[in-house]
């Protein structure tokens, strides 16, 4: 029985467009990846294209290269050729963003990415994957995009988006968090989810559901159903107070979509029912302190050694954006204790 641990890394800076890509992707994701290294492990990087194509497009209209382009492309070549890896991540609503002075004002309406029409979906991916692929295989000939994950994890509703993905060639997601749902600007309902930690091969209808047939490998970030103590730590109270000064604005076309999803269900938001019920714990190293993520590995164990599994991923998720050097210290005694357990697969 081995167990294999995949560290995915959303790089991209605030959700409402503003922030420096020097500070909020390329800096913490060197001392991350320096991290890991440290412990042969290796990052798995979700490069929000989208992004990184809406700071290209600035650098040629203005001729300035104020969003570091060229060291954020640097970045993505020097982790391939350390051994890491690069994948697929869209906030589809920067196709469209102008730069307002401050921030990137975002097209909202196309945030949801999962619910525009085939073409648009389409025409999206296809620009992010030529980009990466173009880019990255002059450091790794056989370097493709295999895998992606969602603006805010939504990969609902399903079917579009899935053949689409499947259209370019990609073929495993890690999106899902089982128990998730959540309501606003995308909207999506994973507490019906096939699996909290097993990969399982996705229907194309619901990516809830599995299928034996279904053409996309689902990889869920690994979640426990926790009480709300759980979820208090100095971290997470930071990003929560730090959120607020990040706030997206309402799409109000998505007004009815949200109200249907978001009112008690929406298990993010705050309020008297959130003491009362056990919400999803991420398996997220941003947020969970050492402590905490070797009793969620200690869990995982137990059930593989009950369930007699062979080979298990554990999907853990980090963003390059709160990522801080204060999460060096949390993270440490995990990758400590990972180095030191022989089922582990040493990346």
């Amino acid at each position: 029985m081995n167990y294999n641990i995949h560290f995915t890394l959303d790089y991209e800076i605030h959700g409402n467009g503003d922030g420096n890509p020097m500070d909020l992707m390329v800096e913490p994701t060197y001392r991350l990846m320096d991290m890991l290294e440290q412990y042969n492990q290796r990052l798995t990087i979700m490069a929000d294209v989208a992004e990184i194509l809406c700071f290209t497009r600035y650098w040629k209209q203005t001729g300035r290269d104020d969003f570091h382009v060229a060291e954020i492309e640097q970045q993505l070549c020097d982790a391939i050729r350390r051994g890491h890896d690069v994948q697929l991540h869209i906030h589809s609503s920067y196709f469209k963003a102008q730069w307002n002075g401050t921030r990137f004002d975002q097209c909202i309406e196309e945030y949801n990415m999962a619910t525009l029409p085939y073409e648009r979906i389409s025409e999206m991916v296809r620009q992010c994957v030529d980009y990466l692929e173009t880019l990255l295989k002059t450091i790794k000939s056989d370097y493709k995009v295999w895998l992606y994950r969602a603006a805010n994890w939504s990969m609902m509703p399903t079917p579009t988006l899935y053949q689409v993905l499947v259209e370019h060639g990609i073929t495993h997601d890690t999106s899902v968090y089982k128990g998730g749902c959540q309501g606003g600007n995308v909207c999506y309902d994973y507490r019906n989810a096939h699996d909290n930690l097993l990969a399982y091969h996705a229907s194309s209808q619901d990516i809830n559901i599995y299928d034996p047939n279904g053409q996309i490998i689902e990889m869920p970030i690994y979640t426990e159903m926790r009480p709300f103590w759980d979820f208090i730590s100095p971290i997470r109270i930071f990003r929560m107070i730090r959120a607020k000064f990040h706030k997206h604005k309402r799409n109000e076309s998505n007004a009815s979509t949200t109200r249907q999803v978001a009112s008690k269900d929406d298990n993010r938001k705050i309020s008297l029912r959130s003491f009362f019920v056990k919400s999803p714990l991420k398996m997220d190293f941003n947020q969970v302190n050492g402590r905490g993520l070797i009793r969620m590995m200690k869990n995982i164990m137990t059930r593989a050694r009950h369930e007699q599994l062979d080979h298990v991923d554990v999907i853990l998720i980090g963003h390059s954006k709160t990522f801080v050097p204060y999460n060096e210290k949390t993270l440490r005694p995990f990758l400590e204790w990972v180095s030191k357990n022989p089922a582990i697969v040493k990346q």
